[in-house]
């Protein structure tokens, strides 16, 4: 697991190699097993017989984090300290060692990989824009506990120490170089080897600076009426940013202003107390339960049939040049997939290659890519105008417009091409597979791929069967969704699907509210303070009221006569006749993207002056999980882990809150739960009622 060699030099190379893993994992008694080690070095520094120590990888990764399993069942606040302090005393072993220690980075370093190295005095990276480091655990509730926040904050400062942290994201090799987490690029491993040496005999006898009574925080600390003010000013925007939604954040900042006016150990173990509390907290819990369980549960195929072959895609068509079928294109590519883009025209198929260089010259500027991987990338997409070119495709994608007519028409010429073996896929987000597999050549191999935009951001596709789908097509639809870098949810072919049938009752609730008196711009801040990344007009604008009226008409359909539909269909359909209908054109927002005011109240009512901020806030998110709850009783969508991911990452459900069913769990259980429905239902109709089989949805999967 941890291999110890010493060269002739006196220069000790520890490899970290953890068993029955293709990647490094930081597990809760790490410290137990890499003490032994310091305590074999320290031997070694006392008999003057070590120069310097290495720390290398034997995997493709350096260290990947930490195994959250132990903490997250633990849940003791005993527990979550006693680890961060044991973390943190082998970090600090590590670097009063006496001698230089470098950390020879490979490969992908993060959360507790990355605090190992910067508790190094020199961190030598192999240049790989494959290659990530930094602090993403903030995505999961936490800071970091190894003593990385002081750490980072003594090397670059309280301001750039904060942004880097709260922004929760990794960095490219040459970015982290740039903003001075990384002192050394190298070439190659041999290369990042070797300078890893030199340093060690340019710097025998180095020491940290926190270490030095007489060093101080870099750019100065609270004690400065400068820095104070830029402090301050860091913690409104975090505020307006994040609405106290996400308390890692706020301690983020607690931490570096505390830290900053004490002593490197005193704040390490302020940093150990603010972790220990939010991993008691529910924010953090309910992060770590999707961001992690579910995550890695739904990706090691949860709700893929059993019994199949890995499907290994190496050549995609996709019909359709817009910006959906261009960003499924360029994600196919950017995976390094051979893509075929077809269109009426070869200038119009071109717009998807347009697509890509755009998108590659800003990956570019940030060191993302490479100018020769960018050529390469590009070189994968061909655009064409004959559908003679899917001929060896193992899939092909349709994008076009939401018509079923033309939907069938380039999916039937398009099928002509392929072989038996060949997946025919259809983006559409409002019309049931199995209307449209229909006119299909070879239905069971015809499925649903509905991707969100934009495809490269968004990390979800739905995978849905239609009735005649075969379970080895969508056995090979997630392997598929897998190899583009996504997260595969597997839905039942019902009226909206998953994500676009709950998010629907955002939408509806949104509309509802000002039939009820709320005024535009109330009913869009408390959808924004609930934790939804926009407020409910806004994306009713965006999707078009149309389509928001035709998943309700379509839910009518689908459930007959003893269906009652949403009470807000009343003002869509006025706004639609008044022709204000969004999606490009004026909707709940002008073209100027104000408010639509209603001056002569031919559409609004008159608004009321009172409100109450927590009854909207409620009749936002409960429509949203009870919605979700009656998907999963129609088996619409199986599993809890997906729901939860959807939700988040489909619509935009608050992160916070786990996800739809988290929810549930998050607000006290299932009782307390069915106790607020109760009273919401009374208030404001059977929209409001949850499934009477509640109770045996949430047992352990």
């Amino acid at each position: 697991m941890i291999h110890y060699i010493k060269d002739a030099e006196n220069i000790a190379t520890i490899t970290l190699d953890m068993s029955g893993s293709s990647t490094n994992l930081m597990g809760y008694n790490f410290p137990e097993l890499f003490m032994p080690v310091i305590d074999k070095l320290k031997e070694e520094y006392a008999q003057n017989k070590l120069k310097g120590v290495i720390i290398s990888s034997a995997k493709k990764s350096f260290l990947a984090g930490g195994d959250l399993q132990y903490l997250f069942k633990e849940q003791e606040a005993k527990a979550s300290y006693k680890f961060s302090k044991k973390i943190q005393a082998l970090f600090s072993s590590l670097e009063t060692l006496g001698v230089p220690v470098v950390a020879a980075i490979n490969g992908t370093a993060l959360g507790l990989g990355f605090e190992l190295a910067l508790a190094c005095h020199c961190r030598v990276v192999v240049s790989d824009p494959k290659i990530s480091l930094g602090h993403p655990e903030v995505q999961l509730g936490l800071t970091p506990c190894g003593g990385g926040t002081i750490r980072m904050m003594w090397l670059v400062g309280m301001e750039k120490t904060f942004k880097i942290l709260t922004r929760s994201q990794s960095y490219t090799t040459k970015a982290a170089k740039k903003i001075g987490l990384v002192d050394i690029l190298a070439e190659d491993r041999q290369d990042m080897n070797e300078k890893a040496r030199e340093f060690i005999r340019k710097n025998p006898r180095i020491k940290r600076p926190w270490y030095n009574e007489k060093c101080e925080v870099p750019h100065g600390n609270m004690n400065s009426l400068e820095v104070a003010k830029r402090i301050r000013q860091l913690g409104a925007d975090l505020f307006k940013r994040n609405q106290d939604h996400y308390p890692a954040q706020n301690a983020i900042l607690s931490i570096l202003i505390e830290a900053s006016k004490v002593s490197f150990e005193t704040g390490c173990d302020i940093e150990s107390r603010y972790f220990t509390r939010l991993m008691t907290e529910n924010q953090s819990q309910n992060l770590i339960q999707a961001f992690w369980y579910d995550k890695n549960k739904v990706i090691a195929g949860l709700r893929r049939p059993n019994g199949f072959g890995k499907f290994r895609p190496r050549k995609v068509g996709v019909i359709g040049a817009g910006v959906m079928g261009a960003g499924i294109a360029f994600n196919c590519a950017w995976k390094g997939i051979d893509v075929i883009v077809k269109d009426i025209s070869v200038v119009v198929a071109r717009k998807s290659v347009d697509y890509a260089r755009k998108k590659l010259e800003q990956w570019v500027d940030i060191d993302k890519c490479t100018p020769d991987e960018c050529t390469n990338i590009l070189q994968r997409i061909k655009p064409t105008d004959k559908n003679e070119d899917f001929e060896g495709c193992d899939l092909v994608i349709e994008a076009v417009y939401e018509n079923k007519i033309l939907k069938n028409k380039v999916a039937n010429d398009a099928e002509k091409y392929l072989d038996d073996y060949s997946i025919m896929a259809t983006n559409t987000v409002s019309i049931p597979i199995s209307e449209l597999s229909k006119s299909s050549l070879r239905p069971k191999n015809y499925l649903g791929l509905h991707f969100f935009a934009p495809v490269e951001s968004v990390p979800v596709v739905e995978i849905v069967k239609g009735e005649d789908t075969s379970l080895e097509t969508i056995a090979r639809g997630f392997d598929f969704v897998k190899r583009i870098g996504k997260i595969p949810l597997v839905v039942k072919d019902s009226w909206g699907f998953y994500s676009s049938r709950v998010e629907n009752t955002y939408f509806l609730e949104g509309v509802q509210m000002i039939l009820d008196g709320h005024s535009p711009i109330l009913v869009e801040n408390v959808g924004r303070l609930c934790g939804m990344r926009k407020g409910p007009l806004q994306l009713t604008d965006q999707k078009g009221l149309e389509l928001v009226m035709e998943y309700e008409n379509q839910a009518a359909k689908h459930y007959g006569s003893k269906y009652k539909q949403h009470p807000a269909v009343e003002l869509l359909q006025k706004m639609i006749d008044a022709k204000r209908t969004g999606r490009g054109l004026p909707g709940f927002y002008n073209i100027d993207n104000s408010l639509w005011k209603d001056e002569e109240k031919s559409i609004f009512p008159d608004f009321k002056t009172h409100f109450d901020q927590q009854e909207m806030v409620d009749r936002f998110l409960f429509a949203q999980v009870i919605e979700a709850l009656w998907c999963f009783k129609e088996k619409v969508i199986e599993s809890m882990a997906e729901a939860n991911l959807g939700s988040i990452h489909g619509w935009g459900f608050p992160p916070f809150k786990g996800g739809v069913m988290q929810f549930v769990k998050d607000r006290g259980g299932v009782k307390s739960f069915i106790e607020r429905c109760d009273e919401l239902e009374l208030k404001y109709g059977p929209r409001f009622r949850v499934p009477d089989e509640i109770h045996t949805f949430f047992v352990e999967e």
